[in-house]
């Protein structure tokens, strides 16, 4: 087992990818765990990953024996799978309560030395908002199975191909209107997806002494009206910010669930109704001597793809 391979759920996503990539380029085989092994990412995505150092399974984390079947021989078991909209088939409880569930009792069955378990800042058993409330309690479903896992709080992750800063750029870029939430006031720690992929790596390596949860944020934190001017800003664009009550927002994102590409879900509502920020004295990336990458630098090179993108097209 000491020489087997780090299984990652939801190794092809997001977040699951740079895992990978991370774990690979530290001389650590790695077996992705996915619903679709040769669907969208696939092995052309993992530009960081050894030759020969990365396979591929089947596995869904609704399914046991799939589950089962993935840790077997491994060395450690990192859950990235994440679900933020419900659609008509996967929800909210089955994948981040049961499914998390399922991972951490098979790997406490397989005798899995490691268990790195990804949530979010901002989980909370008494949220009015199911998804909210089911990434609590799928921590804890995992506490109760498996013996001291790992469990991460990212804060919004961004990246060069992400939703979160993509989608801000893309908004604030075509409409001369862009209504906060709320009065704008909510504080807001987003973390490169880089840095949070390097936190769960990091957790393999047999010098690094594991807390019982890190809680993961970049090196500023922005009020959310202060991120959207810094987007205007480096867009060279002038745009009016009135305030939208929540109760608005929580309407539109009811009737957006209906209408495909909407760009706000109920769950995003509820999340920013809260500061989403590392709390005092929380074990954290400094923790695990990692430098945290700077919105800005990502935020430039998104602005400057964009740039280029609409020279090409006149």
């Amino acid at each position: 087992m000491a020489d087997g391979p780090v299984t990652v759920f939801g190794g092809s996503g997001f977040l699951g990818r740079r895992v990978v990539e991370r774990l690979s380029a530290a001389g650590i085989p790695v077996r992705i765990a996915t619903r679709r092994p040769q669907g969208t990412g696939g092995a052309e995505a993992l530009q960081g990953a050894r030759t020969g150092s990365v396979e591929w399974t089947r596995a869904d984390v609704q399914d046991k024996a799939s589950v089962a079947a993935a840790v077997a021989g491994s060395r450690g078991v990192v859950n990235a799978v994440s679900l933020y909209a419900e659609s008509g088939g996967p929800t909210f409880r089955s994948v981040h309560v049961e499914g998390a569930r399922s991972v951490a009792l098979q790997s406490m069955e397989a005798g899995i030395p490691t268990l790195v378990h990804v949530s979010g800042l901002g989980a909370d058993p008494r949220s009015p908002s199911l998804y909210i409330r089911c990434r609590a309690e799928g921590e804890a479903a995992v506490r109760a199975s498996f013996d001291r896992p790992t469990i991460l709080r990212p804060s919004a992750m961004f990246g060069a191909d992400d939703a979160f800063l993509n989608g801000l750029v893309r908004a604030v870029s075509l409409f001369p209107v862009v209504p906060l939430f709320g009065l704008g006031a909510t504080r807001l720690q987003p973390v490169w997806v880089g840095d949070v992929a390097a936190a769960a790596a990091s957790l393999f390596d047999g010098g690094t002494e594991r807390a019982e949860v890190y809680e993961l944020g970049g090196p500023r934190v922005f009020l959310y009206r202060e991120l959207v001017e810094l987007i205007a800003a480096r867009l060279g664009k002038r745009r009016l910010l009135p305030p939208m009550p929540f109760s608005a927002w929580t309407l539109a994102a009811a009737v957006g669930r209906y209408l495909p590409g909407f760009p706000v879900s109920g769950p995003q509502v509820e999340l920013m109704r809260h500061d989403n920020i590392v709390g005092p004295g929380r074990p954290a990336l400094s923790d695990l001597n990692i430098d945290p990458r700077p919105l800005e630098d990502v935020l430039d090179g998104i602005v400057r793809r964009r740039d280029a993108s609409a020279k090409r097209q006149e």
